[in-house]
């Protein structure tokens, strides 16, 4: 949602949730930790989808690593609907393309009506399409909400009770919250945080809609079938658990990976320890120490609540599943480019390029000089 203009300073309101998309490129693990870390940011809701054709190129990593830096994850889809049938439609698409992309069930699914502002929609039209999106998302089992400007909000649609995510940025007299209705306000489309670069969209909570744990997609009926399944799964499993064993020492090891295909990331170092969540390919993986024993070779991961842990792969093949970055694609700078020329041709974030050429965006760069950009 643009921003009309910023009225309060970074001070001025909570930020507990951040919206990405496309926009703001590449964004990794460690910058989504330092949110929560350094800003308390609490929740994230990345771009799904757009209309019923465009899938945003960075919705699966943005939520691998998401969920890796512990935090609350949701989604959104901009809307283009006009009727009935085509929000129904663009439900469907944006469904399918966020359980493609690894959003996990009972999170948010909100449709971000933008487009209609621009076409005048009445009222009335607004009101059926939002509500057979809504209905519609829900069958994937997704949460449903609207995100939407503080006039049309008012003025455009019905929100009623704790119902809707609101950007407005409007002069806040003191004392006074806006928005205190509804789920969440938007109050900046401007924010910057320490390690990454670019305007956020900053929101202040306030219900627990957006940071509600996830719901279980089994069917009562089903709950039986599946713990007779998850007993004999297990059983099964044991018998080929791999941990280390209890006199072996974990080594300082910091390093950054990025995994070649999906990895189980566990709440301890065995395979029999309970999955917190599955990473996919592509995703960042920051750890802390590792330790290779018994032909495995474990890393542990720091999180919001703890820890995680990762197998990843024999010892004898150094790390099976994941890659470290040994093979590098360089650019060679040329007259005339910046940190920030170079990051936006290859996708990535003016500090994740600074970082990984060991500098920082305030390190001046020459004309010939090889970075690292992939």
């Amino acid at each position: 949602m643009a921003a009309l203009f910023l009225g309060l300073n970074a001070n001025a309101a909570r930020m507990d949730m951040v919206d990405v998309s496309n926009n703001n490129g590449y964004m990794s693990t460690a910058e989504y930790t330092s949110m929560r870390n350094e800003f308390g940011v609490k929740a994230v809701t990345v771009k799904i989808s757009e209309g019923s054709t465009y899938k945003d190129p960075y919705a699966a990593s943005n939520i691998a690593n998401v969920q890796a830096a512990g935090l609350y994850i949701n989604g959104y889809h901009f809307a283009r609907y006009a009727t009935k049938a085509q929000a129904i439609a663009e439900a469907d698409f944006a469904g399918q393309t966020a359980k493609a992309a690894g959003l996990p069930i009972g999170a948010v699914l909100a449709t971000d009506v933008e487009s209609q502002e621009a076409n005048n929609q009445s009222k009335a039209t607004n009101d059926r399409n939002n509500a057979a999106f809504m209905k519609e998302i829900q069958k994937f089992g997704y949460r449903a909400d609207i995100y939407t400007s503080g006039s049309w909000a008012n003025n455009k649609m019905t929100i009623k009770g704790k119902t809707g995510w609101v950007a407005g940025y409007p002069y806040v007299p003191a004392g006074k919250q806006w928005y205190t209705n509804n789920n969440a306000w938007q109050w900046s489309g401007s924010a910057h945080f320490r390690i990454s670069y670019g305007g956020f969209d900053v929101s202040q909570l306030y219900t627990d809609y957006y940071t509600a744990g996830q719901k279980s997609t089994v069917k009562p009926t089903d709950k039986d079938a599946v713990k007779a399944n998850n007993k004999e799964a297990n059983k099964e499993a044991n018998k080929h658990t791999s941990k280390p064993s209890t006199s072996a020492k974990w080594v300082k090891e910091q390093k950054t990976y990025t995994l070649k295909t999906a990895v189980k990331l566990r709440t301890g170092a065995s395979t029999s320890s309970s999955v917190i969540t599955t990473l996919p390919a592509g995703a960042t993986v920051k750890t802390d120490q590792a330790i290779i024993q018994g032909g495995y070779r474990w890393v542990r991961q720091p999180r919001f609540n703890g820890y995680g842990y990762l197998a990843t792969g024999p010892a004898s093949n150094t790390l099976e599943y994941v890659k470290s970055g040994a093979t590098h694609m360089y650019y060679t700078v040329k007259s005339g480019d910046s940190w920030w020329s170079i990051a936006q041709r290859n996708g990535l974030s003016m500090t994740t390029l600074a970082s990984q050429n060991g500098k920082t965006i305030y390190t001046t760069i020459y004309p010939g000089q090889r970075l690292v950009v992939r």
